[in-house]
């Protein structure tokens, strides 16, 4: 099967905010453009942020604009749970095979929730970090864009799949439905494939998943968004502590030549942020941070020195050493004050490492044969008609993904012209 554009098509790779705006800038000025997903869902990383910077906006602040935007431009093709099987020709005339996932759940979808109510299977919810658990066939998240079930036809019994499509009065359930190979022709792809959190399980020292109290920083989000699994409650995994006290861990995986050697750029602001969502709700809260530096760039200092003045949070230069999970829940963060010299052993109720991003293309980008630099970031090549946006290109913010996306689809348009 084929999906066919008019002469200088772009393929946009990843549907988070960095590939709907590459999408959308060159729709806009009359390209057609095929923009996938791997996910069920387009928004990326940034539909899971509780806020994002610069304005500590929603989500739904920007990707429900950016949704509209794509239902109302024909020449937006967007196919989600899709991935490049492979790329042949070149710059101007490339033949790109797409494979499509089931989604066992067919357009006929009204997301009315009936389905879901009769589920007696459960898997963890991978929107929530796995930090709550959804029915088998669930909706992503209240925003997902397409609105749209989808269904882990794996993780259902017989039984379960026959109540499933016995309430769905669309007829919307399809569990014959079988994995799709669709060929587009395009004159130039933009790679726009996003992050994922490094590992924290990789740094033994830091004892993730050895404590219900230590958290990643996307944890963090989920917690914190009126969406997430504890409703936007920050409450201790386990137990459920309103916590007094919590630590935050910096260059959790950056910095480190055993693990990423590169600075993942948003951590610091990540964590500052982080600083809001905790004195909203706790006052008189405890807050320590372990930093190695504090990179607040240009316009974030006055973010950064508003949050350093609370009387309540302390600031100690020095990377942890370990994380010693204590019986009463908490954890005690150890680690060497470089300013004072003195070893420093703090007891907290919750500990949060500030993970650093990834990027997610990875060994597939290898093997289609994208160029990509040591650090698994890929690498703008004009000459072969492929352009890199947002966190596939660096470690950046929200504000600064747009930038590269729009620069990502202006050199895009060109190539075929």
């Amino acid at each position: 099967m084929s999906d066919t554009a008019g002469t200088g098509a772009v393929l946009v790779v990843g549907g988070g905010i960095s590939g709907l705006t590459a999408a959308l800038e060159a729709a806009e000025v009359g390209n057609d453009v095929f923009i996938i997903d791997k996910n069920p869902y387009f928004g990326g990383r940034v539909a899971q942020l509780n806020q994002y910077f610069p304005k500590l906006c929603p989500p739904t602040c920007g990707l429900e604009i950016n949704f509209r935007r794509v239902k109302d431009n024909r020449r937006v093709r967007p196919y989600s749970m899709t991935t490049v099987k492979s790329v042949t020709g070149g710059p101007g005339n490339y033949e790109v095979q797409l494979e499509i996932a089931p989604r066992y759940v067919n357009s006929n979808c009204t997301a009315c929730g009936e389905c879901a109510k009769v589920c007696t299977d459960q898997i963890d919810d991978a929107f929530n970090l796995g930090m709550s658990k959804t029915t088998a066939i669930y909706l992503p998240h209240e925003m997902a864009f397409p609105h749209r079930y989808v269904l882990d036809k794996n993780a259902c019994s017989s039984e379960c799949l026959e109540a499933i499509k016995a309430a769905c009065k669309y007829d919307a359930i399809d569990t014959d439905m079988q994995p799709e190979t669709i060929t587009v022709n395009v004159g130039s792809i933009v790679w726009a494939t996003g992050w994922d959190p490094y590992d924290a399980t990789k740094m033994d020292n830091l004892k993730f998943g050895q404590s219900p109290a230590i958290i990643t920083n996307m944890m963090m989000e989920r917690m914190a968004a009126p969406n997430g699994p504890t409703k936007g409650k920050i409450l201790r995994p386990g137990d459920d502590k309103e916590p007094e006290s919590i630590a935050f861990v910096q260059c959790a995986g950056s910095r480190d030549e055993n693990h990423l050697e590169y600075c993942s750029y948003i951590c610091c602001m990540a964590t500052f942020k982080q600083m809001t969502y905790i004195r909203e709700r706790y006052p008189d809260a405890q807050i320590y941070v372990f930093y190695i530096d504090l990179r607040t760039p240009g316009k974030y200092e006055h973010f950064r020195e508003k949050l350093m003045g609370d009387e309540k949070a302390h600031f100690i230069k020095g990377k942890v050493a370990d994380i010693l999970p204590e019986d009463d829940g908490g954890v005690t963060v150890v680690a060497e004050d470089g300013l004072t010299g003195t070893k420093v052993h703090q007891k907290v109720d919750m500990c949060v490492l500030a993970t650093g991003m990834q990027p997610a293309l990875g060994d597939r980008g290898k093997a289609l044969g994208v160029n990509m630099d040591p650090n698994g970031f890929v690498v703008s090549d004009a000459g072969k008609g492929q352009f890199a946006a947002g966190c596939a290109k660096s470690a950046a913010d929200v504000y600064t993904c747009g930038q590269s996306s729009t620069a990502a689809a202006l050199k895009a348009i060109q190539i075929g012209r």
